[in-house]
């Protein structure tokens, strides 16, 4: 039992202009006695049911599907290998998915029910009979994508590496793309702005999340061996679903496309590899299959570089248009680009095959292989010559400085010995041996 804020009913009462008292009824927080059952149920495994006995008693049910998902494998036979809130194995995967697919508002609802049959309530049979009873709606749904390292001795690394790379996991453009909503900037119907890529770090775990509206996707390394790409709906309404427990299964398809989507998008950023030919075609001037002059994209070229850091900023978006392309080359290059350089840039994109137009619109799309040319130009650029160029100066190590100075130091000194062995031989030719007759 304990003393809890909760959102009941609450009364006014007020004289009208006669004397006469008059009541009102509205919903407020307020601090009221609630119950908690911690329950053991067979299907379900742990599991807890709260109940206010404050009007007009709301009662939450907390369950975990991987737990129920357990105890049905057991029951079919099927061997695994536990993971703490997941499964590290199975020896039937197919099986196992199918499990794990069968979990239902159903399943739920007959959970819920038979448990009120049990628990002491503050409605009756007799309410029931008159209308008054609960149904079940959606408060939080966590829907989960497993990924089980073979040598769980490298999961750590990669993870690491793998926030480092997305932290920009929060921006606006790509919670769009992950989300699949539309996010909207104006002053009408605006979408609520919390968007913000926050890292939690408790004791050596380390956590990513993404925030959403009410809304929250996240990964964390699971028990130092699994990636967890966790999609956290607070609020059905937030990818388009309603409350109700019925509309459970549309909730949980757009759930596991939101995570589908986070892992193809660090696919995308982690897989960069670009082949030879293909880098090639692009960084010099070729022909299309219909003979028209496909211009070059020439690495190191500032408009060049500036034009493929605005399609890597506009690579989780969903799709961009010559203005909203102009607008982030313009802020890369900090100088004058006119809509004409826009258009030609578009052109020539298209011609190498970087981007594609949409039928009857004038927004574009990266295709498969712009996607790679953008994110090998931005990161080669940004993460491997800027900083070797830099490496130097002071933010280089210091191990890196000192090669580098040592480098130079023999550099110059085959440098100066060359110049001295050019002068002795200029000094030689220019001697004139006299005569006697001379001197």
């Amino acid at each position: 039992m304990a003393q809890e804020y909760q959102n009941v009913f609450a009364s006014t009462q007020r004289l009208g202009t006669n004397g006469i008292p008059c009541f009102g009824f509205h919903k407020a927080d307020r601090r009221v006695t609630c119950f908690y059952f911690y329950l053991w149920d067979t299907d379900f495994g742990p599991a807890f049911i709260k109940i206010c006995a404050y009007f007009p008693y709301p009662i939450k049910v907390w369950i975990n599907g991987h737990e129920w998902a357990k105890r049905q494998a057991v029951q079919a036979g099927i061997e695994f290998t536990a993971l703490s809130n997941g499964f590290a194995s199975s020896q039937n995967p197919a099986a196992l998915q199918e499990i794990c697919d069968r979990l239902g508002p159903g399943t739920i609802e007959v959970f819920f029910q038979r448990w009120l049959a049990v628990l002491p309530l503050p409605l009756n049979d007799h309410d029931a009979d008159a209308g008054y009873w609960w149904e079940l709606s959606m408060r939080q749904i966590e829907i989960s994508r497993t990924l089980v390292f073979d040598a769980p001795r490298r999961a750590r690394a990669f993870f690491e590496a793998l926030v480092v790379d997305n932290l920009d996991l929060g921006r606006p453009e790509t919670l769009e793309l992950i989300f699949g909503r539309q996010i909207r900037r104006g002053r009408l119907r605006r979408t609520q702005d919390v968007f913000k890529t926050k890292v939690v770090t408790r004791d050596t775990d380390v956590t990513i999340n993404a925030f959403y509206k009410h809304s929250r996707i996240k990964q964390y390394l699971k028990d130092g061996r699994a990636l967890r790409i966790e999609t956290v709906v607070n609020s059905p309404d937030d990818l388009g679903c309603k409350r109700r427990l019925e509309h459970l299964p549309e909730l949980q398809t757009k759930a596991r496309d939101t995570n589908a989507r986070l892992l193809d998008t660090e696919r995308v950023g982690q897989g960069c590899v670009l082949a030879s030919p293909a880098f090639e075609r692009v960084a010099q001037s070729t022909l299309t299959e219909d003979g028209r002059r496909a211009p070059a994209l020439r690495f190191g070229d500032p408009r060049v570089m500036a034009l493929l850091g605005a399609l890597c900023i506009s690579l989780t978006a969903l799709g961009f248009t010559h203005r909203s392309l102009r607008a982030r080359v313009n802020h890369l290059l900090g100088i004058g680009y006119s809509a004409n350089q826009m258009s030609y840039d578009l052109a020539r994109l298209r011609r190498n095959g970087l981007i594609e137009r949409r039928p009857h619109s004038n927004t574009y799309t990266l295709t498969a292989e712009g996607q790679r040319v953008a994110l090998f130009y931005t990161k080669v650029h940004n993460r491997l010559l800027r900083p070797l160029l830099a490496a130097d100066k002071v933010p280089a190590p210091p191990p890196l400085r000192q090669a580098l100075a040592t480098i130079d130091r023999h550099v110059n000194g085959y440098i100066d010995d060359a110049r001295s062995e050019k002068r002795c031989l200029q000094l030689k030719t220019n001697i004139k041996v006299l005569t006697p007759k001379e001197r």
